[in-house]
């Protein structure tokens, strides 16, 4: 398991996390929701190593995180991505393989054949050779899914994959997630579309600058959990929706 220890993240003297305390389980899916500039985002870079954090530990099976970052693959935001960049599908999906290889080493036959593999898992070994700025929101999204098929990790972290794609490219991403998950990896995953979260996540984290609470989704998706961390209107309208659509 990958466990988040009394952390704490600011951001030029300003904390935006405060003493995070939470679990992430192999072989879970988890979802992480919250409002905006909650601090979800941080919260997974913290995990990554990719911002300073003030105070706290994080750990993988009792060990360090620094141990293991070979063994964590990351799907970032893709309003981050430049998309410009002159560079195919196919060398993005290879570019998984980069970490294993090590310096001064060039991707092989195994190497070519794994990320032909993933964009074949993906539905997109037709377009391979197209530059990434071409594809639509939801391509591009399994084009970075496949990457991280390619890598292998034990730690999959996914930060709002769902943006802005369609219901095809949402369907194929939870399906690898879910073959994922049978292989016992720990996926981790930022979403803003509180419909699905029950749908979509085995546990929960409800985020809003500290924990709200976590756990199974199914004992933290409450009324009263989503209106501490949102708002009252969100809740009410939220939960008449589920109940409407459970009478149906």
């Amino acid at each position: 398991m990958l466990v988040v220890k009394d952390l704490t993240v600011s951001y030029q003297e300003v904390p935006v996390l405060a003493n995070i305390n939470v679990t992430f389980h192999s072989g879970k899916i988890t979802g992480i929701i919250g409002p905006n500039g909650a601090g979800k985002s941080t919260l997974v870079k913290s995990i990554l190593g990719l911002v300073k954090k003030q105070n706290g530990t994080i750990s993988y099976n009792d060990q360090s995180i620094k141990t293991i970052q070979k063994q964590i693959a990351y799907v970032e935001q893709r309003k981050n991505l430049d998309l410009t960049f002159p560079i195919s599908v196919f060398d993005v999906v290879l570019s998984g393989t980069y970490a294993k290889l090590g310096l001064f080493k060039n991707p092989g036959k195994l190497e070519k054949k794994q990320a032909t593999n993933a964009l074949e898992q993906v539905g997109l070994l037709e377009l391979k050779n197209r530059q990434i700025g071409e594809l639509s929101g939801g391509q591009l999204q399994r084009v970075f899914v496949a990457r991280a098929i390619v890598q292998d990790a034990q730690v999959v972290i996914l930060d709002e994959p769902f943006v802005g794609i369609d219901l095809q490219s949402e369907r194929a991403i939870m399906d690898i997630l879910h073959d994922w998950q049978q292989k016992g990896k720990t996926i981790i995953v930022v979403h803003h579309d509180l419909n699905k979260a029950p749908q979509y996540f085995d546990d929960l984290v409800i985020l809003n600058h500290g924990i709200v609470d976590f756990g199974p989704t199914s004992a933290v998706y409450k009324p009263e959990n989503i209106q501490q961390a949102f708002s009252a209107d969100l809740s009410h309208v939220l939960f008449k929706n589920r109940q409407e659509d459970q009478t149906k």
